[in-house]
Parts: C-alpha cells; sequence; structure tokens
C-alpha cells in the first residue's frame, strides 16, 4: 500500500509541488509581499512660518525610514493631497509653533491621519508622536532645560525588538502550509479510490483497516516532513527569523500537528466520495479557519466572545502558538506543554473517528 500511494504520488505533480513548491511560494509572499509595518510612508508637511525649532522638527522626519515628508506650502493643499489618496496623513504647524516653543509652552502640532487603514492609521499616528517625543527630549539635553514632563518613558520591547513583522507572519504562515499538505492531500485520497472504482479492490484484501490507513499516510507524512523542512530553512536563513527555542521541540510539536492535520483530511476523505468535494470541504474546514481564526494574522483577543470560542475548535490555533512562542520567546513550556495536550488530544478525537467511520462503510459493502 505504501509503495502504491508512492507511485500515485509521482505520477500526480500536483502533490509534489504542493509539498515543495507550495511553502517556497507561500513564504515568499508572506516574507516579501505582504507586510504589516508601515515604512515610507506619504506625509505632507505644513509648516505656516519657518523658523530654527519648525526646520529642526520637521528635518526629523527626513532622517526617518517610516516616512516620506512631501511639504506643501497650505493645509489647503495638504487637505486635497490627503482626500486624493497622494498621502497617508498630515504634520501641521500653524504660525505660533516657534513663538509658543521659544516661550517654553507647549505647542500643538496638529495631525491628520487618514483613517481608512485603521493599522496604518494607528502606526503612523503612533511614529509621529515617537518622533515628537525624541526631538523634545533632543532639544532639551542641547540646551540644557529641563522636560516639563515629570514622567520618563523607558521602552523596551521583548521577542521582537526590531518590530519586524515577518517575524510575526512567518510561524505563522509555515503552520499554514502544514495545514494545505497535511489536510488537502490526504482529503483525496479515500474519496479518490470511490471515484475511481477501485475501493472493491481495496476491500477484497486481507490488510486490516489499520494497515490500509497507515498506507496511504506514511507516504503523505514523508511530504509534509519534506515541506517542513523547506519551511524552517527559508524561515531561518532567507528571513532570517530567530529560532529561541529548541529544534527539537519545534520539529516534535511541528511532527504531532501533522498528524493532527493528516487526521482531519483523512475524515474528510471518508466522508466525501468525490475528490472534488473533499478538496472543497477540506480548504473550507481546515485551511480557511487556519488562516483566519488561529492568531496568524489576526489577534484572537481582540475578536468578539463568540469567535474566540469557536477558534478552541480549531487545531491551528494550538500550533500557531508553539511555534510563535518557540521562535521568538523560547522554551516556554507552560505554553508548549499546553497547546500540546490539546493537539494530542485532537489527533486521538480524529484518528478514532477515521478508525470508526472507516469500518463502518466497510459494514455498508
Amino acid at each position: 500500500m505504501i509503495r502504491k500511494e508512492w507511485l500515485q504520488i509521482i505520477r500526480d505533480p500536483s502533490a509534489i509541488a504542493i509539498a515543495v513548491f507550495l511553502p517556497i511560494f507561500l513564504l515568499l509572499i508572506f516574507g516579501y509581499g505582504i507586510s504589516l509595518d508601515a515604512k515610507e510612508v506619504p506625509l505632507a508637511i505644513v509648516v505656516e512660518q519657518h523658523g530654527q525649532a519648525t526646520d529642526s522638527f520637521i528635518g526629523s522626519f527626513g532622517a526617518n525610514p517610516y516616512f516620506t515628508p512631501r511639504h506643501m506650502g497650505s493645509i489647503q493643499e495638504a487637505e486635497n493631497a490627503l482626500k486624493n489618496a497622494e498621502v497617508d496623513g498630515i504634520v501641521w504647524l500653524q504660525h505660533t509653533f516657534e513663538q509658543e516653543y521659544l516661550a517654553h509652552q507647549s505647542p500643538p502640532v496638529h495631525l491628520i491621519v487618514n483613517g481608512g487603514d485603521a493599522n496604518t492609521a494607528r502606526l503612523v499616528e503612533g511614529y509621529v508622536q515617537g518622533i515628537w517625543a525624541n526631538w523634545l527630549n533632543q532639544e532639551a539635553r542641547l540646551s540644557g532645560r529641563k522636560m516639563n514632563s515629570p514622567l520618563q518613558l523607558e521602552q523596551r520591547i521583548w521577542f521582537n525588538p526590531g518590530v519586524r513583522s515577518t517575524e510575526f507572519l512567518v510561524p505563522g504562515v509555515i503552520a499554514v502550509i502544514m495545514t494545505l499538505i497535511g489536510s488537502l492531500l490526504t482529503a483525496l485520497i479515500i474519496a479518490r479510490e470511490w471515484e475511481r472504482g477501485t475501493m472493491e479492490t481495496l476491500l477484497v484484501t486481507r490488510m486490516t483497516v489499520i494497515e490500509m490507513l497507515l498506507g496511504k499516510l506514511i507516504p503523505y507524512f514523508g511530504l509534509g516532513i519534506t515541506g517542513l523542512t523547506i519551511s524552517l530553512l527559508m524561515g531561518r536563513f532567507v528571513f532570517e527569523v530567530p529560532m529561541r527555542g529548541s529544534l527539537t521541540i519545534i520539529l516534535a510539536a511541528s511532527v504531532l500537528y501533522l498528524l493532527v492535520a493528516l487526521a482531519m483530511g483523512l475524515f474528510i476523505s471518508t466522508i466525501a466520495r468525490s475528490q472534488f468535494v473533499a478538496a472543497l470541504a477540506a480548504m473550507i474546514g481546515t485551511f480557511l479557519p487556519a488562516f483566519i481564526l488561529s492568531g496568524f494574522i489576526f489577534d484572537i483577543r481582540s475578536m468578539p466572545p463568540l469567535v474566540q470560542g469557536l477558534t478552541h475548535l480549531i487545531a491551528a490555533r494550538y500550533y500557531v502558538a508553539i511555534l510563535q512562542t518557540l521562535f521568538l520567546a523560547g522554551d516556554i513550556w507552560p505554553v508548549v506543554l499546553k497547546n500540546s495536550a490539546a493537539l494530542l488530544f485532537m489527533g486521538v478525537l480524529f484518528f478514532t473517528l477515521v478508525i470508526l467511520k472507516t469500518n463502518r462503510n466497510l459494514e455498508q459493502q
């Protein structure tokens, strides 16, 4: 049975493409093409009256990698540019800015942001506030003055000091890849036998149900390990995502999740007797939940309570939590053990359902 499945895989290049080329394709798209960072944001700068302080503050934007400043002569011109989507924000310094600053007052800095993209809007607002705070500290040091603020914020960012979205996305992409390889490919293997009329031939063999299922799963397990190896190598050496946890634990957790994904795909395959229906069910039942509800891109804690409850039924949620912890934070055992236990439970559950459903199908024959 194992040899038969390997021959089937060799004759069907799409399976090899999913296992080998799909990880490369998805990682390149999410690693290079998709970014949650805001860099080189076009920003309109309006200064009604130039002076030493205004020019010094505005110069901070030019030396910042997050903005591409565009100087405009009036607020009306800047607002038109914002309406036409030529810029994503406006920094407006009124004519009283220089006088109020020299008088040791708190001159206002007007910031107008395009809120159509809420994520970019929040990032632009935070970046401008950071530039303003850094400029005030720098000016205070140069002039020997003390800051009026009674508090001084010392900021430290753990686990991802560079705040690179790539380091957050790549572990999640690996989970999506493992879901596709595990569930989509195995969702077709039993349905293909029914569709081609070869299931009856398998039924008259002396194999037990477990032997038949193992014979079909082992080759696809090998494909999954191949995809995992490619993903880990690309994540570490191409995108330079740190691997602060143990490689052994990452591999063990990945093998456990791959078995769960294989079991989910096999369960779908035992229900659907058409490859088209099986592939559609695998996409809707495994891939889309893994993409949307696993915490891969969207923070689960920001979801409505009902949806948060539904995420506990998604196996990818636990695997994403394990990968992000092991890659970025290290061997945090409470996180690893809790999520691994959930994956183990789901794996046992799905394999039990597969065996029961397959036996029922055999009895019906």
